[in-house]
């Protein structure tokens, strides 16, 4: 089996802000066609900032498409220009106020493969010192630390559904039992 889908035709069915939606007609690998709606996003970063406490950094939001307040590890899209740890570190110090050292790839995670095109890069990281914390305009949100422990007890117990939170945060869990952290 080849497991290719070769686009025949695409078709921009919207543009906006942060995404942007394709209609694709594909042709299987046994000669078939079907339609592929794809939503296009630049790509996100995720940051695991760990404190001299073995705590975690983080952030408690109001996210609308869920109309509920979300507790997540520090996140943002990406910017062009920059590379994904710049973001990375970028919004660590927006959200946060914190800086970090030692950063670590945690590799990256595709949220929802079967229609959507973001990549999501995670990393681990230290926290290094404090400075001010400088939100977005728009941007509203609580920092908290949690220990590590207790973070991934919390996805474990599905007290934390947001995917890429949970990921990075038991990767950060496995490394630091391992002592790679």
């Amino acid at each position: 089996m080849k497991l290719c889908e070769k686009t025949m035709k695409s078709e921009s069915i919207f543009e906006g802000k942060v995404i942007h939606v394709m209609l694709d007609e594909v042709e299987l690998e046994d000669g078939q066609t079907a339609k592929r709606e794809v939503v296009g996003h630049n790509g996100g970063v995720c940051i695991a900032a760990l404190t001299e406490k073995n705590e975690l950094l983080f952030v408690r939001q109001f996210r609308y498409p869920y109309k509920e307040i979300v507790l997540e590890l520090p996140a943002g899209k990406l910017e062009k220009g920059q590379t994904p740890l710049e973001n990375g570190k970028r919004e660590l110090l927006e959200e946060t106020g914190a800086v970090g050292r030692e950063y670590m790839t945690l590799g990256k995670v595709y949220p929802s493969p079967g229609y959507c095109g973001e990549i999501i890069h995670l990393y681990f990281c230290k926290i290094d010192h404090y400075e001010q914390q400088q939100l977005d305009d728009g941007e509203f949100l609580n920092v908290e630390k949690i220990p590590l422990s207790q973070a991934a007890e919390m996805v474990l117990n599905n007290e934390i559904p947001d995917a890429k939170t949970q990921i990075a945060v038991l990767k950060t869990a496995a490394l630091v039992q391992k002592g790679v952290l």
